[in-house]
């Protein structure tokens, strides 16, 4: 190992092990800690001279005195990830069970077992895979649900995150990372059908009609006239399995009834609108 090579890849950030395996000896270390060229921010992890301990530092130095088999979790791994600006004054840390890690200073350490699927490494660093981190993070922060609607949008697909937090169930801060992920599903919906209204007014397609009654059920949009159904599947519908079923039960008997049921996602109407104008269309020709 080189040195240099080391500081530079680590914001400027070394262990003593690293070090003694690039050749600084033991006495060489102590020797630059007493005389202020290194200083330690954590135990037995040292930010050389010239180097800033800006925020990559700190979540670096928190992780590196943490050791491998640790992951930077919430915030911290937001941060570190690319979903918010600056890393928390403490950095999270989620450790094993059997781990003996005490937590200090700059730090709050957890102990979870954390599944594979939730786990990443990006420059170098272990952390919290994307889904987890925005839902652990969007938990921990005053501002989570506008958070979470960001990262949904920007970031991480609802599937994913949706799984995340099956897995985590049980865990601290799954209740709340519940509640605000089924709220955000259910402004996903209001967005959906916004979005939806807008495209049929630019494409002057008329007739339609928003909450129609038919027989128990009520339709997202429907064309009465030509018996045209669009559901719009947002991102609840993948939340609750009692949603998914009624559901299922509802297309059914619609299209028993003699209506054409279209299903639109948000996807679809974010990434493929023209498509879904020509499929409302088409639905209406034929009916």
């Amino acid at each position: 190992m080189d040195l240099a090579s080391v500081l530079r890849d680590q914001d400027g950030v070394v262990t003593t092990a690293q070090a003694r395996a690039c050749g600084i000896s033991a006495r060489t270390v102590r020797r630059r800690i007493a005389s202020g060229r290194w200083r330690s921010p954590h135990p037995r992890v040292h930010l050389a001279a010239g180097h800033r301990f800006g925020s990559a530092a700190r979540v670096r130095a928190a992780w590196l005195w943490a050791g491998p088999s640790a992951l930077v979790s919430g915030p911290a791994a937001a941060y570190w990830h690319g979903f918010l600006d600056t890393p928390p004054t403490e950095i999270g840390i989620t450790v094993p069970r059997s781990s003996g890690l005490a937590g200090r200073a700059g730090t709050r350490v957890r102990r979870r077992e954390v599944a594979p699927e939730d786990r990443s490494e990006r420059h170098g660093l272990r952390l919290t895979a994307r889904p987890l981190t925005a839902l652990e993070t969007a938990a921990a922060l005053d501002d989570g649900a506008a958070f979470l609607d960001r990262a949904l949008q920007r970031y991480v697909g609802f599937a994913s995150v949706h799984a995340a937090y099956c897995r985590m169930l049980s865990s601290t801060g799954s209740a709340r990372a519940g509640r605000l992920l089924r709220a955000a599903a259910d402004r996903s919906a209001a967005e959906s059908e916004r979005r939806l209204v807008r495209l049929l007014r630019a494409a002057g397609i008329t007739g339609w009609v928003l909450n129609h009654e038919v027989g128990p059920y009520t339709l997202d949009l429907a064309f009465p006239d030509r018996r045209v159904a669009v559901e719009l599947d947002g991102w609840a519908w993948h939340t609750d399995q009692e949603r998914f079923r009624r559901d299922r039960r509802k297309g059914n008997d619609l299209v028993l009834s003699g209506w054409s049921l279209l299903r639109v996602t948000w996807h679809d109407l974010d990434g493929a609108p023209g498509r879904v104008v020509a499929e409302i269309r088409y639905a209406l020709r034929r009916g």
